[in-house]
């Protein structure tokens, strides 16, 4: 109050109004100020409610500055053309970031709309708005010159068209996601990676179209790259991803899961290329075995999550790899990893990843793996996750001495129901108990 009292009393000469009138206004000016910090924190269904309250709380709560950063996820179902179109004119320049994801009732106009009035648009989040097509990345390629996320994951009617359009209008994109837009061939990424070499991360699931030549345009023209997702690019083998490894040194996370066609020769060039790597999926690359994991192993010690689903040459080699040169291992899958036995387990459970860093570890349908394997993880005091789905040797007894020494432990495991014996002299069918209702 002194502060404002003092402030008063240097204004008031100029405005020639009396002291209690300028502590008035100023005391209010103060507060609307410290209501407008508060509301530039608030959600957008908070800010809503808000603007009901008063007059002056409809000014401060719906003022573009406000709506910097949307979320419309939780009312996909009621979004429509027309209430985007309303809200980019009301934040216009003010707008950073907008998630329409699963919004389905928005479509090209719409879009137009919002891109001429929010061209600070930063962060555009578009997955599965499935009326979109390539006339709204003209939209974009137009008027959004700042944008540097988007996510058209699912919108399937985008072509190679929607790629030079970004290419050519947003150089700043950074991240883009068009995850089973299965139209984009190579020509599209060829254009896209010319105009947006400052990609650094590419999700590309889905797209099936792509072949080996389309990721040696991303391996020759973006070298920042830090993130390549390519599941079930079914026509992508060695050749391709070895030009990534030798172009983006700066690779971090490279799921390749369903690309059977790689062999030992991708996780060769890794680890000879890509030693900050820390996520890598595989799962179901069947060609893989001990011999590139071991590179693999040796070279990238920043390894922290790695999917070796059905990987079914792997043997007990890659764990005792894992378990002396990856001390950062965080997550495990070997599901279907059917050579994997208990002394394999051993070793990561005494490896260095284990007391500490070991979280999640996935064994199941590995039909060697027996309650030894439970005994050698009690010392990873970090391990919250644990699934044993079809280990036909694991048992109720191990799982319970498991839990005593890791008490918080999620363990996921089946256990068949035992079935009641037949009655004496009875011919009434019998049934296990997990099939009886009542």
């Amino acid at each position: 109050m002194p502060l404002l009292s003092s402030l008063a009393d240097r204004v008031r000469p100029c405005l020639k109004i009396n002291k209690g009138q300028l502590l008035y206004h100023t005391i209010k000016v103060v507060f609307l100020s410290f209501l407008f910090r508060i509301f530039s924190f608030l959600d957008v269904v908070t800010l809503c409610r808000c603007a009901q309250v008063s007059r002056a709380w409809n000014v401060l709560a719906l003022d573009g500055s406000n709506w910097q950063r949307i979320d419309l996820f939780d009312f996909q179902r009621d979004i429509e053309g027309r209430v985007v179109e309303n809200i980019s004119k009301r934040c216009g320049g003010f707008l950073r970031k907008l998630s329409l994801r699963g919004c389905l009732g928005v479509g090209d106009n719409a879009l137009r709309t919002f891109a001429q009035n929010c061209r600070n648009i930063e962060v555009l989040n578009l997955n599965g708005c499935t009326k979109t097509t390539d006339a709204t990345c003209t939209s974009l390629s137009k008027f959004c010159s700042k944008l540097r996320h988007l996510d058209l994951a699912s919108c399937t009617s985008i072509t190679n068209m929607s790629l030079k359009a970004l290419s050519e209008g947003c150089p700043l994109l950074e991240q883009l996601n068009i995850s089973w837009c299965d139209q984009v061939t190579k020509d599209g990424i060829q254009a896209l990676v010319r105009g947006c070499g400052g990609l650094k991360a590419l999700f590309l699931k889905g797209c099936t179209q792509l072949e080996d030549e389309a990721l040696k345009y991303i391996g020759a023209h973006c070298p920042e790259l830090v993130t390549l997702n390519l599941q079930t690019c079914l026509q992508i083998t060695d050749e391709g991803l070895i030009t990534i490894c030798r172009g983006c040194h700066k690779l971090q996370s490279l799921c390749a899961s369903g690309c059977s066609n790689i062999t030992d020769a991708i996780l060769n060039a890794l680890g000879q290329n890509c030693p900050r790597l820390r996520i890598l999926e595989v799962a179901r690359c069947s060609q893989l075995t001990d011999v590139g994991f071991t590179t693999l192993a040796r070279n990238c010690h920043e390894l922290e999550k790695m999917d070796l689903e059905e990987c079914v040459q792997i043997t007990d080699s890659t764990l005792i790899q894992l378990s002396i040169h990856c001390p950062r291992l965080q997550v495990l899958s070997l599901s279907h990893c059917e050579l994997i036995t208990d002394d394999g387990i051993r070793h990561l459970g005494n490896g260095a990843c284990a007391h500490d860093q070991l979280e999640v570890i996935e064994l199941d349908n590995c039909p060697l793996i027996t309650d030894a394997s439970l005994e050698h993880l009690k010392s990873c005091h970090s391990l919250e996750r644990i699934e044993l789905y079809d280990c036909q040797q694991i048992t109720r007894a191990g799982i319970k001495r498991l839990r005593t020494h890791l008490p918080n432990i999620k363990v996921h495991a089946y256990f068949a129901p035992v079935t009641p014996p037949p009655s004496v002299g009875g011919s009434r069918q019998r049934f296990c108990r997990c099939c009886i209702i009542l």
